[in-house]
């Protein structure tokens, strides 16, 4: 199963929730990340950094671009936003079938969004990270019933 995380400039959801799920170290499960409007080789957000660090969850990242290579690569996708989602469908066709929202995937249709930290305090970073160790956490369990 190859999980391809989605956000909008891949340095900080999206690499968080690479990072707790490689963590994890699930078998037969590869993951990526990508944002919509990154810049190429930005490194992850500061905060984002040290929640991790913090968490000993070590990790190397630079910013990637989605492009047709990593929506093919990918067996599942998952985003941060419902507006994630619908960019990706809209310019991505045929892809559709592969496309979640993070909670929609994990938490059988919910419409909500992970709050995106980037700009507010370390705070911010730790909710969100939390929030996503748990999604992760539930990911991990669908995955294995499947």
């Amino acid at each position: 199963m190859k999980i391809l995380f989605v956000c909008t400039g891949n340095t900080c959801r999206s690499p968080m929730a690479e990072v707790i799920l490689k963590h994890k170290q699930v078998d037969n499960v590869e993951v990526r990340s990508a944002g919509i409007y990154a810049m190429p080789n930005a490194h992850m957000s500061a905060h984002a950094q040290q929640v991790l660090n913090e968490a000993q969850m070590s990790h190397q990242h630079l910013a990637t671009q989605l492009s047709f290579a990593e929506i093919e690569w990918a067996d599942l996708i998952l985003t941060m936003t419902s507006a994630h989602k619908d960019t990706v469908i809209s310019n991505y066709p045929g892809s559709e079938y592969k496309v979640y929202t993070l909670k929609e995937y994990t938490n059988e249709g919910s419409l909500e969004n992970v709050v995106d930290p980037y700009g507010g305090n370390k705070a911010i970073y730790e909710a969100t990270f939390a929030e996503l160790k748990e999604l992760i956490d539930q990911l991990i369990k669908k995955l294995e019933k499947n």
